[in-house]
């Protein structure tokens, strides 16, 4: 029996998929919330002012984004759109955190326009941020790339081969530079790894980042009013791995804090993370079909999905659990290789996996997607990426985003000027 349950049941797919044909990604409202709850609470019992801003590109689908703003999250957004998402889902103001970078002009001014808080990813967006908006904000943040002081992971990388955030020296001109010219709040960010499973990594990041807080203080006058911690919990995408402990990191946090953020006469300071991986990908599904076998050098299944819908295992040789729905306790006696209709080799979701016998027809379910699932899919080979059904509470499933059509594919191209192309 597999530790990676699934809520539906053989009988509730088929009936389901009469309506709602494979490929298609399921969400479970009542996990996403539950969930929600035990990280807010982990921290906020802790850090009253904690707040989890949800990484919006994770699973950018404003139902869900409405969920977690219910829950009170903010948003962590990357982009002008992401920001729009996040404001139809109810999140505004402060509550959402623009930590992009390379970001153009007409971005910044909107984010600005909507009192978002900017998070400037290098020492250069000063001059540029202040010509596009006509000055600094007030609250203003700076994210920090602390070189090999830490150690990045392997999604990641190191920090030092990384495009984000300022060095130690920049960091602390760009808070005395930013006070000269007019702000007066300010916020202190980092994101080192992704996908990680030691809670004393988040441990180590707080303090090292309490420890630059506390630097900034004394050498700049300039008082940060929040941390943020930046993302990278990560999920236990293989059977027996452990999740992270929150309990243990808010502890872990909270003694540093008493130790290095209290001394310095920086209480209080709020504490966020921009989370997304751990709050839905365990929540959400990828379900597909199988709809070919091939028998050469190995054994392949073919699905009716492939890696323009969930690109993980292909682009990173992630691990993504897969089961076929009904055979969950059968024998896992067969090795198949389970692969996508892409004309690219490493459109596969399984290499070499045990798994039951699966035939033609049975729905196979590939776990933990509700993360960089959906929000990564592409059109490569003129694919048409799933669409994304919702659980609720009550047990009811809604639609809350049709899969795509061929004239959504289309939709940029002008035929009619075709006529009129010579070549």
């Amino acid at each position: 029996m597999s530790d990676k349950p699934f809520p539906l049941t053989l009988r509730d797919l088929e009936g389901l998929t009469a309506q709602y044909p494979t490929p298609f990604y399921l969400y479970d409202e009542r996990g996403i919330r539950e969930h929600a709850r035990r990280f807010t609470r982990a921290f906020a019992s802790r850090f009253p002012l904690f707040r989890e801003y949800f990484a919006v590109k994770a699973c950018p689908n404003p139902f869900i984004l409405k969920i977690l703003a219910a829950e009170g999250f903010g948003a962590d957004c990357s982009s002008l759109p992401e920001i729009i998402l996040a404001e139809k889902a109810g999140i505004t103001g402060e509550r959402i955190m623009f930590t992009s970078n390379e970001t153009p002009e007409r971005e910044y001014v909107y984010a600005n326009l909507k009192d978002a808080t900017i998070n400037l990813d290098d020492i250069t967006h000063i001059d540029y941020l202040e010509k596009a908006i006509g000055g600094l904000p007030e609250l203003i943040c700076f994210r920090y790339n602390p070189g090999p002081l830490k150690e990045g992971n392997a999604l990641i990388g190191k920090p030092e081969e990384a495009k984000y955030g300022l060095t130690r020296p920049q960091i602390l001109e760009a808070y005395a530079d930013a006070a000269k010219r007019g702000s007066k709040r300010f916020g202190l960010h980092t994101m080192v790894a992704s996908n990680e499973l030691n809670p004393d990594y988040f441990v180590e990041t707080a303090v090292l980042l309490f420890e630059l807080a506390a630097e900034i203080k004394q050498k700049t006058g300039c008082a940060v009013e929040f941390v943020n911690m930046g993302g990278g919990i990560g999920i236990p995408y293989k059977p027996g791995q452990k999740a992270v402990d929150y309990d243990y990191v808010a502890r872990g946090i909270r003694e540093a804090y008493d130790r290095i953020m209290v001394p310095a006469g920086l209480d209080p300071v709020a504490i966020y993370f921009e989370c997304g991986r751990p709050v839905t990908g365990p929540y959400g599904w990828l379900v597909t079909r199988a709809i070919h076998e091939k028998h050469i050098y190995r054994e392949y299944v073919g699905l009716d999905a492939s890696m323009a819908d969930l690109m993980r295992p292909g682009m990173y040789g992630a691990y993504h659990h897969v089961s076929v729905v009904g055979k969950e306790n059968a024998p896992h006696d067969r090795v198949y290789d389970v692969v996508g209709s892409l004309c690219e080799n490493c459109d596969k979701f399984a290499v070499q996996r045990q798994l039951p016998a699966i035939e033609k027809g049975d729905f196979v379910v590939i776990h933990d997607a509700g993360a960089h699932g959906r929000a990564m899919g592409f059109n490569y080979n003129a694919k048409l990426r799933a669409g994304e059904l919702l659980l609720r509470e009550d047990g009811k499933i809604v639609e809350i985003r049709r899969r795509e059509t061929e004239d959504d594919y289309f939709a940029t191209l002008d035929f009619k000027k075709l006529g009129g192309f010579t070549v």
